[in-house]
């Protein structure tokens, strides 16, 4: 009876040649790697930061953070509480950061460029700006793209500060 089944026509067609050969998952190379960079002062580190660092992770393979350095912030008129050297230890232990670098001046497309960044992310109190809008051109012919994300309303390192300073003069006060 068997001899009256029909046999498969050339059953080498569904064997595949490489069938013995153990499963291999495939590893772009690390130039296909997405890189994302952000950058902030990070000073008084707060759920706002966390929310952009992991929002950040959340759409590149490495995230690269650029934490500005005392000087930079001083010559943009304001002064950390926390000294540099904290401040970026901090962001590195951050489980979201790949890698935190200091950032020595405002030049977000040189930084992106020589990170080979595909992606600056950034709060969206910029979103619209005239200056980002000029912005996001110079980066689109880079082939970078700026990501906005949300402001965690709410919480800031200039409302923290404002709350700190304030306990302190209660504080004084208390003590006259």
């Amino acid at each position: 009876m068997d001899s009256e089944l029909p046999k498969a026509a050339n059953t080498n067609r569904n064997k595949n040649k490489d069938s013995e050969q153990p499963f291999k998952p495939y590893n772009p190379p690390p130039h296909f790697m997405t890189i994302g960079y952000t950058t902030g002062v990070y000073d008084l580190f707060h759920i706002g930061h966390l929310n952009l660092l992991k929002n950040a992770k959340g759409m590149c393979d490495k995230l690269v953070v650029g934490v500005t350095v005392d000087e930079l912030v001083a010559y943009k008129g304001k002064k950390a509480l926390i000294p540099f050297e904290d401040r970026i230890e901090v962001v590195r232990s951050c489980r979201y950061v790949d890698a935190a670098v200091p950032q020595y001046d405002m030049d977000k497309l040189t930084a992106c460029k020589k990170l080979g960044a595909s992606y600056l992310f950034v709060g969206d109190d910029w979103y619209g700006t005239e200056k980002w809008n000029e912005y996001e051109k110079a980066f689109a012919k880079e082939g970078i793209k700026i990501v906005y994300f949300p402001y965690t309303q709410g919480v800031s390192s200039t409302q923290i500060r404002k709350a700190l300073d304030t306990v302190r003069v209660d504080n004084l006060e208390d003590v006259k």
